[in-house]
């Protein structure tokens, strides 16, 4: 680190390799002997954080740095495109897990390679008989006598199957195409694509990864019963292409974001999924200490207690500046009876709540269905009294009243209590289900 230091100066790589450094050290040490470390980073960072790597794991411990083609076109006026990314691949000893996997053949390399059909319609290449290195039994077959790679009985075998091509000077062996595995997966994966818009699986995350990225890693490097750790696991693929294929798994995220996306995304993929999450708020000396350390991590695991949507990030305050989430739900239209989506808007309140904040998110409130007011410390009574005097919402789809705006304390979300309002849409987008025994995706509800 301090060679890079010298070299590269003072900037954020040089704040990111340190980062990564102390704690690539430590995945390191947790890996078992027979484990293997797969970093996802840009081209910008893999020249160094490889040099990072060889100093941890070795030199000789490295194995491949893939190239995973995320984009077809990449626009840029002054160099050539990007459109790839980097996983780099390091074993911890020589008796690391890897499994050789296949991909099936793209259409265009069937097109050009199964160029011939048999009668009953099967498609096939062709394979020379050469043996390897050039040694072989050496004997006639259809008029050429030359060193082959089976014996001449196995191949008398074989042509009595229909297995010998001989409509060419030198007999050659079919290939079909329904009997081979496809193609071994090599260190250029052009045939997983990113996440895009339309896709299934997208939950809206920045930095989601595809879950065939992460299977074809997970089914390489280890076996079922193995475990996966995944130490910024963000919206969970990871976990999900792990649990799926019957490994055990750990993930670990710093934000309180990540992690409500996480346990929503295992739940609705595996519904009855068991897991534990550690270092949320417990209680409320948890929840205050947490509140200290970032009021932000606090707004964010308080919003996911109620299955609230972080509202719009700071950059993009609108009109309900000051409101941090939002629960949609389904109703009616009071007027036409129509299906109508409504919001209740939420404000998360740390310390120092005073009646101001109430009459502020009562205004709020009434641009939109309901107001909820998530508060650490105890509301007064004044509060309580402007709250009530906020009125009601009724909904025509459940035909009853709500509290207009409600006020729910830290210690009342702990205890269980949840927000009385009409049954409320998902926060996020919804993962598709998955059959962890079949390991193949079911269709949404």
């Amino acid at each position: 680190i301090g060679a890079l230091h010298d070299a590269i100066g003072q900037n954020d790589v040089m704040a990111y390799l340190v980062m990564m450094t102390t704690r690539l050290i430590e995945l390191h040490r947790v890996l078992k002997p027979t484990g293997s470390l797969y970093l996802h980073c840009d081209p910008t960072a893999s020249h160094y954080l490889k040099l990072v790597l060889d100093q941890i794991f070795g030199p000789t411990n490295f194995r491949n740095e893939i190239v995973w083609k995320r984009f077809t076109f990449h626009a840029d006026a002054k160099r050539f495109g990007r459109v790839s990314d980097r996983l780099i691949f390091y074993r911890k000893g020589a008796d690391y897990i890897f499994n050789r996997l296949n991909a099936p053949f793209s259409d265009e390399y069937i097109t050009n390679k199964f160029t011939h059909v048999d009668s009953d319609g099967r498609r096939f290449r062709l394979s020379d008989l050469n043996p390897p290195g050039g040694r072989g039994p050496i004997y006639e077959f259809h008029g050429v006598t030359k060193p082959w790679r089976f014996t001449q009985d196995k191949m008398l075998k074989l042509e009595a199957e229909g297995r010998i091509y001989t409509g060419s000077k030198v007999a050659q062996l079919k290939r079909y195409l329904d009997e081979l595995p496809g193609q071994a997966v090599h260190e250029l994966w052009s045939d997983i694509a990113p996440i895009n818009p339309q896709a299934k699986e997208r939950l809206g995350y920045e930095t989601q990864k595809p879950l065939a990225l992460l299977e074809r890693i997970i089914k390489a490097s280890s076996n079922e019963g193995d475990t996966v750790l995944d130490p910024f696991c963000g919206c969970g693929t990871a976990l999900v292409a792990a649990q799926k294929l019957n490994r055990r798994w750990i993930g670990i995220d710093i934000t309180h974001l990540a992690i409500a996306v996480m346990k929503s995304r295992l739940e609705e993929s595996f519904p009855g999924i068991q897991f534990e999450v550690i270092g949320e708020p417990q209680d409320l000396a948890g929840a205050k200490a947490l509140a200290r350390q970032d009021r932000y991590q606090f707004q964010w695991w308080a919003l996911s207690r109620i299955k609230a949507k972080p509202f719009p990030d700071e950059r993009r305050k609108g009109a309900d500046k000051g409101i941090d989430g939002v629960i949609d739900f389904q109703d009616k239209d009071e007027a036409t009876g129509k299906p109508a989506m409504k919001r209740a808007v939420v404000s998360v309140k740390s310390g120092h709540v005073h009646v101001k904040d109430i009459r502020e998110l009562r205004d709020i409130a009434s641009r939109h269905a309901m107001g909820v007011f998530i508060t650490l410390e105890l509301p007064t009574r004044e509060m309580r009294t402007e709250a009530v005097s906020a009125g009601s919402y009724h909904s025509p789809l459940w035909n009853r009243d709500y509290a207009k705006v409600q006020i729910l304390t830290i210690e009342e979300l702990l205890q269980g209590k949840p927000v009385d309002m009409p049954l409320a849409t998902s926060p996020y987008a919804k993962a598709p289900k998955i059959s962890k025994r079949e390991g193949e995706q079911l269709p949404m509800e």
